[in-house]
Order: structure tokens, then C-alpha cells, then sequence
């Protein structure tokens, strides 16, 4: 019978792979001497139970609340708690709250990139978002991995798959993005769409699951009337 208590002390790696929460994935975990959050980062099979991944969610968390009360107050320098949660925040960026992430440090935003109420960016894995973008509001990046597998995933063991996003891409409100997706540059993605497979430079993808429906380019710009 595995040791079902973790015998790592309190704020160090567990390196023996048990766990007090999931008890049941140390055989999965057996031989592997990392840390979960090393074996997270390395893109493998881990608990979600790592003290410095604790540390660092918690501190996003804090910064991602003040943000939103900074903003809701219109104070000067509401932007300053955003960067703390997201420091890969490029310039001219406006992430209006409430915004919500796993841990802040695994996410990348280009230039310019502007995202409505309400985004979720769960950045187990890495999350790219390219310059001069538009995400509406409600977004879903989604990177986490369960298994499908019955015992497995009552184990408590998860995974995860980074997310791609180019530049000037728009993604309109209610977009989920799954795991492992990379969306070209200039795409437009549909509102509500759930986006499961990559989707190829300026195309336009709309449904569930998303399909793309025609190229994009600028021949068929006309003025508003």
C-alpha cells in the first residue's frame, strides 16, 4: 500500500509523488522524483497540489481583486495590480475585469490587445495572445487536461496543452477555446463558438464544434450604412 500521507514539509516540492489530497495518484507518479509543478510546466501528468503553484495562484488572485476594485473606482493605478497578476502584458492593453487565470506567469499578450468582461484564462500551460486583438466578452482559454480514463481521473491527475492565439485575431463573446488550439493571424471567430481544432491564418469560424466557413481579407470592406 502507497503512503498516503505526504512526508515533504510544509512549502517544499513533494518529491516522492504522494500527495494528502490525492493519495490515489502516487502509483501513477512512482519513479518520478519532481515536483508537480515541475512536472506541469514540463507539460506531464501531475496533482494539483503544489505549494508553489499555491503561492503563486493565491498572488494573482489578491492582484486580479484589487484590479477589479481599482477599476471599478476609476483609481490611477488600477493598471499597476493587472501587471502584478499578467507581468507578460504588452503595451497598451486593456483586460477589463473581472479577469480570471490559474496562475498569471504562464500568460503572453501582445501590443494593443483588448479583451471585454470577463475572461477566463486558465494558463496550466502557456497562453499566447498576439498583438492588436479583440476578445469579447465572457472568453474561455481553456489549457487543462483530465483524463479520460475513469481511475486515472480520480486520482486527481490532470494536464495540459498550450493555447495560440495571433495577432489581430477577434473572438467574439462566448468563445471556449480548448486545449492544445493554435488560431492563425486575422482570424474572426464567431461568438459562442467552441473552438477544438487549430484554425488556419484569416479565416472566419463560426458553430460548435467551430468550422470555417470562408477566407478573410480586406476585398469585401464596404462602409457602414
Amino acid at each position: 500500500m502507497p503512503d498516503t500521507q505526504s512526508t515533504a514539509p510544509t512549502g517544499a516540492p513533494d518529491r516522492a509523488g504522494t500527495s494528502e489530497r490525492f493519495p490515489e495518484a502516487a502509483p501513477f507518479l512512482a519513479g518520478d522524483d519532481r515536483s508537480n509543478r515541475e512536472r506541469m510546466i514540463a507539460g506531464d501528468w501531475y496533482v494539483a497540489d503544489d505549494p508553489e503553484n499555491s503561492r503563486i495562484s493565491a498572488a494573482a488572485r489578491r492582484a486580479l481583486h484589487l484590479y477589479e476594485e481599482a477599476f471599478n473606482l476609476g483609481e490611477p493605478g488600477a493598471e499597476e495590480h493587472l501587471r502584478a497578476a499578467i507581468p507578460h502584458l504588452g503595451p497598451g492593453c486593456t483586460l477589463r475585469p473581472p479577469v480570471r487565470v490559474d496562475y498569471g506567469d504562464r500568460i503572453t499578450v501582445g501590443e494593443g490587445t483588448f479583451a471585454n468582461y470577463g475572461l477566463v484564462a486558465l494558463d496550466v500551460a502557456e497562453i499566447r495572445i498576439g498583438a492588436h486583438c479583440q476578445i469579447g466578452p465572457g472568453v474561455q482559454l481553456l489549457t487543462p487536461v483530465h483524463p479520460l480514463e475513469p481511475t486515472a481521473r480520480r486520482a486527481g491527475l490532470e494536464s495540459a496543452d498550450p493555447i495560440s492565439i495571433g495577432d489581430n485575431v477577434w473572438l467574439g463573446g462566448g468563445v471556449i477555446v480548448c486545449p492544445g488550439v493554435t488560431i492563425g493571424e486575422g482570424c474572426v471567430v464567431g461568438a459562442g463558438a467552441v473552438v477544438t481544432r487549430d484554425l488556419p491564418p484569416y479565416s472566419l469560424a463560426v458553430g460548435n464544434p467551430a468550422r470555417v466557413i470562408r477566407s478573410l481579407d480586406d476585398s469585401t470592406f464596404a462602409p457602414r450604412r
